[in-house]
Order: C-alpha cells, then sequence, then structure tokens
C-alpha cells in the first residue's frame, strides 16, 4: 500500500516509521527543508513543498495513494490537504490529525476526512479506560458509518459475567471485536466466555451505545 503523509514533524515520521516496519510504501511532504529532506525517515519518500499547492500535489501523484494522511500541527493545513485529496484527486481513505478539540466538528465527510484522530480526545479517553470499571468509554469515532469503538470493564456484578459470547444477545449495530484479559488478546468466538475484569472493546453505532452499556453494566 503506498501512502502520502502530510506533515514530516515527529507524529508524521513516527507514523512513516510504523508503516515502513509493516512493509508500506510512505511518501513524506513538508516545506520545511529540514523535514522535509532526503533520508528524514530511513526508507521513505520525501517531497519537500506545500501540502495546500495543487502543483505539489500533483508531483506526489496522489492518485497512485490508497491513503493520505494529514499529520500537520495545523488544523486548517490538515482539513485543506484533506479535502484536495479526497475531492481532486480520489484518494480511498484520508485520515486527518485534530490538533485542537474546538475544531474536531469540522474534521468530517464534508472535507474529505474519513477518519479523525484527536489527540487530546484519546488521551482523555485512554485515562478514563484505566480508571473506569462497568462505564463505557469510548476510545475512536470512524466517520463513515457513524460507528465508535468502545471499551468497558466488565464488572463483577455485571449480567452477563459466565456466559458465552454466543448466548447474549448483543444489540443491533454491534460487535464485539475483542477481549482483553491476563494480558492477552482474544479474538472472541461464541464458546468463548465472559469473565469478570474483561476489558470488552466493541465497534458500536451511536445508538445502540446506551443499550450496550445497560446490558453490560452493574
Amino acid at each position: 500500500m503506498r501512502v502520502a503523509i502530510a506533515g514530516a514533524g515527529k507524529v508524521g515520521r513516527a507514523i512513516a516509521r510504523e508503516l515502513l516496519s509493516n512493509y508500506h510504501q510512505v511518501l513524506l511532504i513538508d516545506r520545511d527543508p529540514d523535514k522535509g529532506r532526503e533520508g528524514v525517515v530511513a526508507g521513505a519518500e520525501v517531497l519537500l513543498g506545500d501540502t495546500c499547492e495543487i502543483a505539489v500535489l500533483d508531483e506526489a501523484d496522489l492518485p497512485a495513494c490508497q491513503v493520505l494522511i494529514a499529520a500537520t500541527g495545523d488544523d486548517k493545513v490538515n482539513l485543506v490537504v484533506s479535502l484536495l485529496a479526497k475531492t481532486e484527486y480520489g484518494v480511498p481513505r484520508v485520515v486527518a490529525r485534530v490538533n485542537h478539540p474546538k475544531n474536531e466538528w469540522m474534521f468530517d465527510e464534508a472535507w474529505g476526512v474519513d477518519v479523525a484522530v484527536s489527540t487530546p480526545r484519546m488521551l482523555s479517553a485512554l485515562v478514563e479506560e484505566a480508571v473506569t470499571v462497568g462505564d463505557l468509554v469510548r476510545l475512536f469515532t470512524f466517520r463513515q458509518g457513524d460507528a465508535n469503538l468502545v471499551e468497558m470493564t466488565l464488572p463483577a456484578s455485571a449480567g452477563v459475567v459466565g456466559s458465552r459470547v454466543g448466548d447474549v444477545t448483543w444489540p443491533v449495530d454491534t460487535a464485539l471485536v475483542a477481549i482483553i484479559r491476563d494480558s492477552r488478546v482474544i479474538a472472541p468466538s461464541p464458546d468463548d466466555s465472559l469473565e469478570a475484569g474483561d476489558e470488552l472493546l466493541f465497534v458500536a453505532s451511536d445508538e445502540q451505545e446506551s443499550a450496550l452499556e445497560d446490558l453490560l453494566g452493574d
């Protein structure tokens, strides 16, 4: 897979290294000569230029990319490059970094964003996840389909404790995707049991979160 990353700062470079370690092709784009220099990330292509300029995006050959990641520290830049990537070049998947929570509402399909990643919101969610048991915590929002990645640590008093996954009537538009137990990640099968203290990860629609919390709560 070929991935273009707008912004070769610390975040962009870290993403590039991770993608390269998984054998993807990576193009880093930055207008700062120090960040947009050859060899800034070993194995990545580098393009020096402003990602808000059509000529630069033409040179980047975005139609050949399956994913664009807008990872600059400027929300305005991330929105503009997301919109151009989606509307002008038809990039199938656009992921954008949200730097300031007050701007999060703009990062949607209207601006070409498929997935918005808000660092402040994710850090807040991870803090909640670490200290709460029996409460549903939203970790991530998928822009396509209005679905969320949510987590709950199953309390001992939950009615489903001891039940088989296949015997539980889950809310519609809800999928149990992983059980984390004793540092193990379990891909749930119908025969797996639910135990107190399990960390359950779901993909669920907005409308079903309250029903899921009622099912799993005290």
